[in-house]
């Protein structure tokens, strides 16, 4: 059978079950275990006649879908909070790893930007970063503490503070998304490029080094946070500029859901990463090993939980299907 007509004969089923999938009232069991026996039919002839096509691929993502909506109904059906955090987020930021990938190289190319422009006109990170925080910083140096903004508040209302500011631009990134992604990518955009011309101004001190360890004590996590919030942006506003075979509001609304459920994942991490720039960053010459430490913990809590732990989680899912 050609594709063209096998997608032809079963492309109203499969919407059906998308469908089912995405309502508000959580299927029967019954009826999953139904469609996933369906599904799987689907998928191993696909995968024998159409190994490397788009429709193959398709088709083991929705029954990845239900096959974690099985098993979490299996196992956490009393438990909605941990079934969240171990299943559902993780499963959308699989979903959404195309969305995460482009957020990332718009934020990673704006820094690039940031960087090259300070480093070569001295007025575009006062142009940037404004008079005051650049004149401030200058005095910090000279007073030999470049980084001692980040000790200039009560740590309590530091917290508060820096949280409420996370909370804020994260929201915005994700809300951005409405603007056919072109918000989003303007917010990641312009974070982008402060960064960049905060180290360029630091670089061209020749405290690059120094200044660089003491802020990605907290902005590990917090630039983490913005790249994925942009990322939950994009998959609302991309729902809506490429509904596929869904309606454009169907499509929106799925979008939309997937973005606020991103957007409430980062709660803990907001919370985090205020934490760690209210009561740690403002130790600025703490040992080397201790900062290298709470980076590296960083770096691994973020990376595991929204690109390794989904990528896994799937592949067992898939695994055990066979």
């Amino acid at each position: 059978m050609r594709e063209a007509a096998f997608v032809k004969r079963n492309q109203q089923r499969w919407q059906e079950i998308e469908q089912v999938l995405t309502g508000k009232t959580p299927p029967h069991p019954d009826r999953l275990a139904e469609i996933f026996i369906q599904l799987t039919d689907d998928l191993s002839f696909a995968r024998t006649q159409y190994p490397k096509s788009r429709v193959t691929t398709y088709l083991n993502n929705l029954a990845s879908k239900i096959h974690l909506e099985i098993y979490k109904n299996k196992k956490e059906e009393k438990n909605r909070f941990v079934t969240f955090w171990k299943y559902e987020l993780p499963g959308i930021m699989y979903e959404s790893r195309k969305q995460l990938l482009y957020a990332f190289l718009i934020f990673t190319i704006s820094i690039l930007i940031g960087t090259i422009s300070a480093y070569y006109d001295e007025t575009f990170a006062r142009l940037i970063l404004s008079d005051a925080y650049v004149n401030m910083t200058l005095e910090n140096i000279e007073k030999g503490n470049p980084t001692a903004v980040f000790s200039s508040m009560g740590q309590a209302d530091m917290f508060f503070a820096i949280t409420f500011n996370n909370i804020k631009v994260s929201f915005f990134a994700f809300v951005a998304g409405l603007f056919f992604s072109l918000g989003t990518g303007y917010i990641l955009f312009s974070n982008g490029v402060m960064v960049g011309a905060i180290y360029s101004f630091f670089l061209k001190k020749g405290l690059a080094g120094q200044a660089f360890a003491v802020i990605m004590l907290h902005g590990t996590i917090e630039l983490s946070v913005i790249v994925i919030a942009g990322a939950a942006g994009l998959v609302m506003g991309n729902s809506f500029l490429f509904p596929g075979t869904y309606s454009r509001f169907a499509s929106f609304k799925q979008g939309m859901l997937k973005g606020v459920k991103i957007v409430m994942g980062l709660i803990p991490f907001f919370i985090l990463a205020g934490a760690i720039e209210s009561f740690v960053t403002r130790y600025a010459f703490m040992h080397w090993s201790i900062k290298t430490f709470i980076i590296g913990l960083s770096a691994w809590l973020i990376i595991h939980y929204f690109v390794v732990y989904p990528y896994k989680l799937v592949k067992y899912t898939y695994e055990n299907r066979e």
